[in-house]
Formats: structure tokens, sequence, C-alpha cells
């Protein structure tokens, strides 16, 4: 934790408030940039909040220095870029509540409104910090530095209740930053459980989005439970208290499991660089790969506790609780190809022929995103340590070249008319069957191709 330094501010940022100064206004940095700075993070996000000034005089005083954009006028929000910096100008606002929903208010906005009861709005202490870009005066009037330095997520007011959206939020701040719900904001998190329903579909799916790409996504999931708000996604819930056998699973319940593996598919994507949506099918994956452990899970009569069919059997809960976060349909069939398979390498040797045969049945998934499921399934079972037992299938789809992507058909239906077979569900048939003996290692290239065909159709 440290004080925030301005000089590392964008030159940009500081000539706009230099402007509202020179006019009577003073501008406060506001929201996630402060909280990022004094994590020792870039800010990435420039929320700048106008005193001072009405919205005639913040456009006159800064309309000069680049392109502006009114986009929220009920909110006094001002868009500026400027020196190829974006920034968010607004003014002062209170808010009061009109209805159920995440966007039922009503808002006013008030340059002459005093910094305690504006920030009264946010929603958690940590983004409620205030810094001035000019004198690097931090006004923090709701201890959210005490908060962040004890990692502790808080709400701000009992106006935290007025927006349904905020639990979702709360999960993927949780897991970004590693905090830990305080029970007062629970309880306020339950109150709003009723209003889920209202909540719009993309915005539930940005809250999960944003969750994925966290460094501890396990703390995302205490939040769900910690704010009651789990009980929306019966799926995870059930993982609750689910035994597993003990030998394989020293680290608990399948819900203890899952919340491991997700931090350490958090740590893969990051180690291989992945891009937003692969670490998102990863994480995702991760989070289901066990769903079907609850429908499966049996005390055997030699009293061990077997899961006999959990990964097909998760494939229906998996789809169900995709859709109830509004994922892509892109996602979700990844997800559902790599949950599938991901106890394969335990039933067999990566031959060539069945290193192939996975490769085609993980599309639209690959070979290389399903062994990084395995490493985060193997590996979130401490004490055992870390382990990579699906690297043997990898090394091996990497000689095939068929560890992102599956063999491409080498028949095709030109060489099917040169032996006389016209288009039609024959065709079709014939190149069904050629495809499946060029995954089992019956011909290699185009030329081999040509004469299996021959063969089979007996044109010598």
């Amino acid at each position: 934790m440290q004080q925030p330094d301005i000089r590392l501010l964008p030159s940009a940022l500081g000539v706009v408030c230099q402007r509202i100064a020179a006019h009577g206004g003073r501008a406060w940095l506001v929201g996630g940039s402060v909280r990022d700075m004094m994590l020792g993070l870039a800010p990435k996000d420039f929320d700048i909040e106008v005193y001072g000034l009405d919205s005639a005089a913040l456009v006159t005083a800064i309309q000069t220095l680049g392109r502006t954009e009114t986009v929220g006028r009920q909110f006094g929000v001002l868009k500026l870029w400027s020196e190829g910096l974006e920034m968010d100008l607004a003014l002062p606002r209170s808010e009061r509540k009109q209805g159920a929903g995440h966007k039922a208010f009503e808002v006013q906005t008030d340059p002459g409104l005093d910094a305690q009861t504006a920030s009264s709005r946010r929603d958690f202490t940590i983004n409620a910090m205030m810094l001035d870009p000019l004198t690097g005066e931090l006004l923090d009037l709701h201890g959210g530095q005490n908060d962040l330095q004890n990692r502790i997520l808080r709400h701000v007011s009992t106006a935290f209740a007025e927006d349904p959206l905020r639990p979702l939020r709360g999960m993927q701040f949780a897991a970004r930053f590693r905090l830990t719900l305080d029970s007062g904001t629970a309880a306020l998190c339950r109150s709003l459980l009723a209003e889920a329903a209202t909540l719009p579909a993309a915005r539930i799916w940005e809250e999960w989005r944003k969750w994925a790409h966290a460094d501890a996504p396990s703390f995302g999931l205490q939040v769900l439970r910690a704010s009651g708000w789990l009980a929306l996604y019966p799926q995870l819930e059930a993982l609750i208290g689910c035994e597993q056998e003990e030998d394989w699973h020293p680290e608990g319940d399948v819900w203890t499991h899952t919340a491991l593996v997700l931090d350490q598919s958090s740590a893969i994507a990051l180690r291989y660089n992945w891009n937003d949506k692969q670490r998102e099918q990863l994480v995702f994956a991760s989070l289901c790969h066990d769903l079907g452990k609850p429908s499966t899970t049996f005390r055997h009569e030699n009293g061990r506790i077997r899961a006999t069919g959990h990964a097909e059997a998760g494939i229906e809960p998996s789809k169900a609780f995709l859709e109830s976060i509004a994922a892509p349909q892109s996602l979700t069939a990844h997800v559902l190809s790599l949950v599938a398979e991901h106890l394969v390498h335990l039933h067999g040797n990566p031959s060539p022929r069945a290193v192939r045969r996975l490769a085609h049945r993980l599309q639209p998934s690959n070979i290389h995103m399903w062994e990084a499921l395995v490493e985060a399934d193997a590996s979130g079972r401490p004490p055992l340590p870390a382990d990579r037992p699906a690297l043997s299938w990898l090394e091996e789809a990497v000689k095939l070249a068929v560890e992102k992507t599956a063999p491409e058909a080498l028949a095709n239906g030109e060489m099917l008319i040169e032996l006389g077979i016209q288009p039609g569900p024959a065709m079709g048939e014939i190149l069904t069957t050629a495809y499946q003996a060029q995954l089992d290692g019956e011909f290699t290239d185009s030329v081999g191709a040509r004469l299996w065909l021959s063969q089979r159709l007996g044109k010598h």
C-alpha cells in the first residue's frame, strides 16, 4: 500500500484540472483510479468529479482542450479526449431510488454539493476515495484506505442497497484485489437478492467476465457465498458439502477444490500470457469442471467415495449455469467440450490415434487448453504437489501439430468427383468415414487419402 504519486498521472489530466481551477472549480480524481494508485497499479480509467462549476461553465472551461461529448446528460457526465487520453468529467450528484432495478434512479446534479454527501452514493469504501491531481491531497471520508490495507470489502452507506448490481460488482472486486466481504455489507447484499431478477443480462455477464480476469477468482466465490447470492446459482451451491475421496482430494469438498482450481487456472493463463477469450475459456471451464459431481457422487460398499461419470454429467449443469450468467454461446461451446473431456487422460495412453481423436472431440477448444485445465485440476489438491498429468498428451499433440486445432480433413469432395462420386448424401458419408480413418492414422497426407478412397471404392 502506498500514497498516490501525482507525478505518475498523465500530463493531459493535470492540464484539464488546471483549466478547471482557473475557472473557479476544483477537480478530484475519483473511483478506481485512486484505489489502483494506492495499490501501486497504473490507473486505467480517469473519472474526474468537478466541484464549483455548473455544466455550462465546465464545458466553457475545457472545450478548447480536445473533443468533448455529453454521454450521460441525466448524470451530468462529459467525456473529453485530450492528447490521446480519455477522461470522464462529472458534477457531484445525489440519487434517489424510484423503483426496483439497477437503473430506477432520480438523479440531481449539484455543483455545490459537499464531498461527503456526493461520495456517499458510491458502492464500496475502497472506491470512494478522492485525489486532487494538482496538490496530491487525498480525501478519504469513508475509511477506504484502512479497508484497502486490511483487504475488507465494505459498503459506503445504506444507499448501497439501492442498486442490485452491487453484490456482483463486489464479487469481481474481491477476486481482483483479494478482499473479504464485511458482515454488514453481506447483510445488505442479502436484502437485494429479490431484485436480482431485474438486472439486465449484459450487466450480469460483464461482472462475471471481470471476475474471470482476476488473479484470485476464489475470493469472488467466497463473496457470493457470504452474500447469499450463491443461491442464484444452484449448480455452484450444490458443490458445498459434496464429499470427495480423501486420498485423491485431501483439500476437502468439491467447493473447496473448485476454488483452488480457479486460482490455479488464473496463474496458468497468466503464465501463457493468454488473451481475454482464452483466459475466460480456462477459468469458466475450471469453475464448471466438477458440476457433475453432486449428481454422481456415492459411497461405494468398500467405503470409498466415487463420482463415476461426473465429466459427462457435468455438461447439463454447466450449460444451465452459463446461460444464467448470459455467457456468450461461443464460450459455452468451449467450456462444455473441456468439461466433457477433462478426465480422458486417466483412461488411456497418448497414442497418435488417441490424441488425434481427442483433438477432434475437443472442438471448438483444443488440447493446449485442455491440458491447462487438467493441470489446474490436478494442482488444486493441496497438500498434494502441483502436477501436469496430461503433459505427455500435449507433447504428442505438438508432434502431430494438433495441439491448437483438430486435424484438417485430407480427403475431400474433389477427390471423390474424380473417382466418379457425385455430390450428395453418399459423398458426405464417405468423407465422414474417411476422416475417421485419418484420425486412426490410416493415412497422413493427401496422397494417402486418394489411395484410401480409391481402395475403399474398389477403383485402383
